[in-house]
């Protein structure tokens, strides 16, 4: 059964590296946040131009129509929008839906559970790539103009290939504000953030208008779920897999984010880090009021559920007496323009309980 639940080492790594508390970007027009962008454009078509920066660029579009943006050290430099976008994770890939940039998408992959209801007609007219990771050689075949990944991993060698190399076949690469390099380039994990990393996109793919309508409504949600406050009293567990080293939320990244902004108490907050690995016995003791399960393959949220509930000592906790528990999808869970989503999610199961 602990195979069910053991996250390959890509993933672990990803997450474990996911965020930093240093340094920011500007997003143009609206807030200081921790900015980064994926991007590119081929030479032929667009005249890229991807040159290390500092940190402190502004991003926005100049009067000759060219969009610069600083993205993880790099200061990108377009032309024009990007029209032949390839998405090679599920958060760049929402991103770039998010703000209506499907007609700009010519191929996606490494999707980690299912599109989000909103996107998902606009997603299933895109080509998928590759199940994970799509090799070099048929990201080079499709011609785009910009890639685009959540994950440092994205652009290792054993992969698609490192930033540079995009670079010298006129390809840019957008790269997202948490997984920079360098830890020192990384967004902090807030809204603000990621709200950043919208902005980024809708500069990037020539859809500001609508990357900003989607800001206010997340924030008007975020409003309203800060004065429904139904997570108030309740103590929770967010258990993204592991069974004997529980992983899970902890006081930084997105499960702490949702948290808040429904009013909970993560039972690890105090741990330092956005996931990490805690012990069963932690958990008896702080004896969460609810449990959220994670919904990522290998290990579905089901089968998360029966292991805890067939487990002795684990049948004690509050939680597992009283079933509470709700499943939030890992694409809802980590910093995105899903995040609200889970927030939402989890503030509906709070107020039907």
């Amino acid at each position: 059964m602990t195979e069910v639940f053991h996250e390959s080492l890509e993933r672990r790594v990803a997450v474990r590296t996911l965020f930093s508390t240093d340094s920011s970007l500007r997003r143009r027009g609206l807030i200081a946040v921790g900015a980064a962008s994926m991007l590119a454009l081929a030479a032929c078509s667009s005249g890229v131009s991807t040159e290390a920066a500092d940190d402190t660029a502004a991003a926005g579009s100049g009067d000759d129509g060219k969009i610069t943006l600083a993205n993880c050290g790099y200061e990108i430099v377009l032309d024009a929008p990007a029209e032949r976008l390839i998405t090679v994770n599920q958060g760049a890939t929402e991103s770039a839906l998010a703000v209506g940039g499907e007609d700009q998408m010519i191929g996606t992959a490494y999707i980690d559970d299912e599109i989000s209801p909103r996107w998902a007609e606009a997603y299933s007219q895109i080509p998928v790539l590759a199940p994970q990771y799509p090799d070099r050689e048929t990201v080079l075949e499709q011609r785009p103009d910009l890639v685009g990944a959540s994950y440092a991993s994205a652009f290792d060698d054993k992969e698609l290939g490192d930033r540079e190399s995009f670079d010298e076949l006129g390809i840019a690469t957008y790269l997202s504000p948490f997984a920079c390099d360098d830890k020192a380039d990384r967004s902090d994990p807030t809204w603000e953030s990621i709200e950043g990393e919208i902005a980024d996109y809708g500069l990037l793919l020539g859809r500001e208008a609508e990357a900003d309508e989607l800001i206010d409504a997340q924030r008007e949600v975020l409003a309203e779920l800060a004065a429904q406050n139904a997570g108030e009293g309740v103590s929770v567990l967010w258990w993204d897999g592991g069974t004997d080293t529980p992983f899970v939320g902890a006081g930084e990244g997105g499960p702490q984010l949702i948290m808040d902004a429904v009013g909970a108490t993560n039972i690890f907050a105090d741990v330092s880090g956005n996931w990490a690995d805690v012990s069963w016995e932690d958990v008896l003791t702080a004896d969460p009021d609810l449990i959220v399960l994670i919904e990522f393959a290998p290990g579905s949220a089901e089968e998360k559920r029966e292991y805890i509930e067939a487990d002795p000592a684990l049948q004690d906790l509050t939680a597992v007496r009283e079933g509470a528990f709700v499943t939030i999808p890992f694409s809802a869970s980590t910093p995105g323009p899903r995040t609200v989503e889970g927030a939402e999610r989890l503030a509906d199961h709070l107020a039907d309980d």
